[in-house]
């Protein structure tokens, strides 16, 4: 069970890393500074289906973290 884990753990943080970095940004880095710049957001089609994959990933990641804590190790 612990090697199965092990795996869910690693697998689910890679994937998360690589829709992380996959998702844009509605503003460049002056709009966030308060220059002038439209924000977006709304999320819609594709952009929307890799934030909610982004999100299960994430739960999935941390949920094995945590079962990681009540599996006895051999």
């Amino acid at each position: 069970m612990e090697a199965f884990l092990r795996v869910v753990m690693i697998v689910s943080a890679s994937l998360s890393i690589v829709l992380v970095l996959l998702q844009q940004r509605g503003a460049s880095l002056g709009a966030g500074l308060g220059s002038s710049g439209e924000l977006n957001i709304k999320r819609r089609g594709l952009e929307k289906s890799l934030f909610n994959t982004t999100l299960v990933t994430s739960v999935i990641f941390i949920v094995s973290i945590i079962a990681m804590f009540f599996v006895p190790i051999d």
